[in-house]
């Protein structure tokens, strides 16, 4: 629906604009000086890259980002259960979804989807989106080292919205009435085998990626040993600062093509990703940059030889 590809085009509007003022936009303050800059800097900076002597103030762990996923496997596992039921055991979608639709306008479109394979489309991304986040929980409770630092109350409350709000994108992409209750056949495209597999390629790259940061901070025997920053070598790493940002990216847009490349609103939430994750990744290797002198030339921050 128009509205909901609106307001996803917000906040990638802002983390754009973030970006740019970040790439050193003419007369705006770099260092977090001012009330203006000290508010923008901690609002779009955390864990290592938080500015020194910025204040505590309404600051919570880096480690609470495990609640995102928490949040996702629950929410958008409920929507998956919902869907399927709907899909393929002809049930009802729960009242309050019809009622989302309704205000969306998602009624009067039922007729214009036609094909069975949009809907079965929108059920194999969002059992993919509930899989990344149960890998992404896995890897926060048993690979993931976390540093003592912190991220902004804005900054929590963001991520546990998006996770909430992109599982009820996608399920805004279905008609309530799924067929009128009758039952679907399963219905395989080439661009789902394209998505699907290019969804696992980024997945286990990023998988890989977080292996290599949490054995940073671990000895060989795999205990932890230190809490602070190193250079990390191999896999994407070896082109890029931040390869696992670069992952996310390409597995929001592997959704986009198992949704068949024509959904506007699922690529408005892939612009927003793509703006945070390089926000998150232009301010990742600066600090690199600073912090390590012989920190390799070559790297780009986001995308390799961008």
């Amino acid at each position: 629906p128009p509205v909901v590809a609106a307001a996803w085009s917000l906040p990638a509007a802002a983390f754009l604009a973030a970006l740019l003022l970040v790439l050193r936009a003419p007369a705006w303050p770099c260092d977090g000086r001012g009330v203006v800059s000290g508010l923008f800097h901690q609002l779009i900076r955390y864990g290592k890259t938080r500015l020194p002597g910025s204040s505590l103030n309404c600051l919570v762990p880096k480690s609470w980002f495990t609640h995102f996923y928490v949040v996702s496997v629950v929410w958008n596992g409920s929507l998956l259960y919902w869907l399927f039921r709907a899909e393929f055991l002809g049930e009802s979608l729960p009242s309050w979804i019809q009622d989302v639709h309704h205000a969306l306008g998602r009624d009067s479109q039922s007729e214009d989807m036609g094909k069975y394979s949009e809907y079965f489309s929108a059920l194999l991304v969002l059992l993919l989106l509930w899989l990344h986040s149960c890998r992404r929980l896995a890897e926060c409770l048993w690979t993931s080292v976390f540093s003592s630092g912190f991220i902004h109350i804005v900054q929590y409350c963001y991520g546990l919205g998006f996770y909430i709000a992109v599982g009820s994108t996608v399920l805004c992409q279905v008609p309530t009435n799924v067929r009128n209750g009758k039952e679907l056949s399963v219905q395989i495209r080439w661009y789902h085998i394209v998505g699907i597999t290019m969804y696992i390629w980024a997945s286990l790259h990023q998988h890989r990626c977080l292996v290599i940061l949490a054995k940073l901070r671990k000895n060989k025997s795999g205990q932890v040993v230190k809490l602070g920053y190193d250079v990390p070598f191999g896999d994407w790493f070896e082109s890029v600062s931040c390869p696992h940002y670069f992952a996310e990216l390409l597995i929001y847009v592997s959704m986009a093509i198992t949704l068949g490349f024509q959904n506007v609103t699922w690529w408005c939430v892939v612009m927003c990703v793509l703006f945070n994750q390089a926000l998150a990744a232009v301010l990742s290797h600066e600090f690199y940059q600073k912090n390590f002198r012989s920190y390799p030339k070559h790297r780009k921050a986001f995308i390799p030889h961008v």
